[in-house]
């Protein structure tokens, strides 16, 4: 594992449990002694409160330990070390895009199994590529898959027709989900076998053993969810896509954005979307929510779909953004000149979206789970879109597909009286208060920031230290049809 040389909070809090329970002290007991409520050490030890030096010693005497092995760099046990790798884990946007709930390592979790998620945890992290790769060189690469989705206007055509092929083998036809059936028919066109196992660690959804030919899944998938489905389907377009399996960054990034359009192309097959949004088009009542209950797909992908179909098929230049309620960008497209901030390399992700764009509104309405529509006069134009947050979701995201105004007359909810006004990247739009209210309050108002967790990623060291591939060929030999 990877040195650090900074105080992690995290550890620290580890270091305090362990020692606490080898002195036989409760929470209550320990915040007795040093005059501390046990709320407050407990998120000490979860890592969420640092505490001041003074409380460490007074804590470290309680305890009747040198208070260097509280401040000690390196988790008290390999199962602590585990455990926080883990949890690191789960805060990157590599896990975020799995779209895979978060595990807690509790007690239920044994170590066996502990070691095999991280195992896992370690070998996505190297096939991404991005270890040896700095921020800069990130948002180089992040921006050319954009400038490649502009020149496209977001259809790509080899992807399609992978998509196209794939449906075939499958048995796929007319505008209907995507089955399990479908799903078995395409892994064997592969030459694949899907095997359900019981001992496949809650959190996996599919492990590959491209020598036997064999996709495993937890037995108790059974295939029925829109992730297994999007998961295993992503993973069989890097064969039909002949993706490389060792790319550079740039590469990795470009066939990353491929997979996740070829799974939406699987689920939401060109000729059948094509032919609902032709029809919607006529009607004057396209919607992306027909797409999403049409195929069984998430909002978010149904939004994707039509933004890679509308251009192309029928002429509508448009905008796709998933943004978070402070309106940072997680992901997204550009094809119609809309406003979107861009970093200095021409990314969208990350930037700041201005806070009277819909997809911020909606946060602020009186039903925010309702789908918000909404015209916004920019400094490029007028621009109408339809923005939805998908309940249940953590963290909680807006999908927004935005048209120019004159392309807004084929949409459902187009007559909407919702109007707001963005001279965005003017500051003075909703970045700096009135000078009214800044000369009335100045000098009197201080805010704390939430910056805890940010700090903590600044932090905290390397995450990702050599992998112990042991536990991950254990399983896989049990299954095999040669072991």
């Amino acid at each position: 594992m990877s040195k650090t040389t900074t105080l992690d909070p995290m550890v620290l809090g580890r270091r305090l449990r362990f020692h606490r329970k080898k002195a036989n002290l409760t929470l209550d007991e320990l915040g007795e002694r040093v005059g501390k409520p046990a709320p407050y050490l407990s998120l000490v030890e979860n890592g969420k409160k640092e505490p001041r030096l003074g409380l460490v010693m007074e804590i470290a005497s309680a305890l009747s330990v040198d208070p260097a092995e509280l401040l000690d760099l390196e988790p008290p046990t390999r199962r602590d070390a585990l455990e926080l790798e883990m949890l690191r884990f789960q805060e990157t946007s590599l896990f975020e895009d799995l779209d895979l709930p978060s595990v807690k390592p509790g007690a239920k979790l044994d170590n066996t199994t502990l070691s095999y998620i991280v195992g896992l945890q370690r070998a996505l992290r190297e096939r991404s590529g991005l270890d040896s790769a700095g921020s800069d060189d990130v948002r180089r690469a992040n921006a050319a898959v954009h400038a490649l989705l502009g020149e496209t206007k977001g259809y790509l055509p080899h992807v399609e027709e992978a998509a196209a092929a794939a449906l075939r083998a499958a048995g796929h036809e007319g505008p209907v989900p995507f089955s399990s059936r479908n799903l078995l028919d395409l892994a064997a066109h592969l030459g694949y076998e899907i095997v359900s196992i019981t001992d496949m660690p809650g959190f996996a959804r599919s492990i590959i053993d491209t020598g036997s030919r064999r996709v495993y899944i937890a037995q108790r998938n059974e295939l029925r969810t829109r992730q297994a489905r999007k998961a295993l389907i992503q993973t069989f377009g890097t064969f039909l896509l002949e993706h490389e399996p060792e790319p550079d960054l740039n590469t990795f990034l470009r066939q990353r954005m491929e997979s996740a359009y070829f799974a939406a192309a699987v689920l939401i097959p060109e000729q059948a979307a094509v032919e609902h949004l032709r029809l919607a088009k006529q009607e004057r009542d396209l919607d992306v929510e027909d797409l999403k209950e049409l195929f069984y797909v998430s909002y978010e992908m149904a939004a994707w779909r039509m933004a890679n179909l509308a251009h192309h098929h029928l002429g509508i230049a448009c905008h796709m953004v998933v943004s978070d309620e402070v309106g940072t960008v997680i992901k997204g497209m550009v094809n119609d000149g809309a406003p979107v901030p861009r970093d200095e390399h021409g990314g969208i992700e990350t930037q700041r979206l201005c806070r009277r764009w819909g997809s911020q509104m909606t946060f602020h309405s009186e039903d925010r789970f309702a789908t918000h529509r909404q015209y916004t006069d920019t400094p490029t134009g007028t621009y109408f879109c339809t923005t939805h947050i998908e309940e249940g979701r953590v963290p909680v995201l807006a999908v927004t597909l935005g048209v120019p105004f004159d392309q807004a007359q084929w949409f459902r909810g187009r007559e909407t009286s919702n109007r707001e006004s963005s001279t965005c990247p003017d500051p003075s739009c909703c970045r700096t208060p009135p000078s009214e209210l800044a000369e009335r309050y100045e000098g009197s108002v201080i805010v704390h920031a939430r910056s805890q967790q940010r700090i903590l990623g600044l932090m905290a060291p390397d995450p990702f230290p050599e992998m112990d591939m042991s536990e991950v060929l254990r399983v896989v030999d049990r299954h095999s049809p040669t072991g």
